[in-house]
């Protein structure tokens, strides 16, 4: 099993990544009402998830097989407690990790 973080600060951010050895663009936002949100692009730039809460306990990737990313992600904190991101430790406390194997 291949675990890699995706390295994060508390702030809204796009960029591109490899993941499962395909290119896509991740953007990561906060929104008050719904906390940090992420939206998934290919390498074209065309659409392929929005809107998917950043939450611990689960594969983020689990209801999209149909989109082949040969991998999971998921939220992880430092000491595995299940709580949600923060507006400030989203990087720091809170982590973004991409799971293969």
């Amino acid at each position: 099993m291949q675990i890699n973080e995706i390295p994060l600060a508390p702030d809204n951010q796009l960029f591109r990544i490899q993941l499962g050895g395909t290119t896509y663009t991740l953007r990561i936002i906060w929104r008050d009402a719904a906390g940090w949100i992420m939206d998934v692009q290919d390498s074209g730039g065309a659409p392929l998830l929005s809107g998917v809460p950043l939450v611990t306990g689960l594969n983020l990737l689990e209801q999209y097989p149909q989109l082949g990313i040969n991998g999971a992600l998921a939220v992880i904190t430092d000491n595995g407690a299940p709580v949600e991101p923060t507006k400030t430790n989203l990087g720091t406390y809170s982590h973004l990790i991409f799971v293969q194997g």
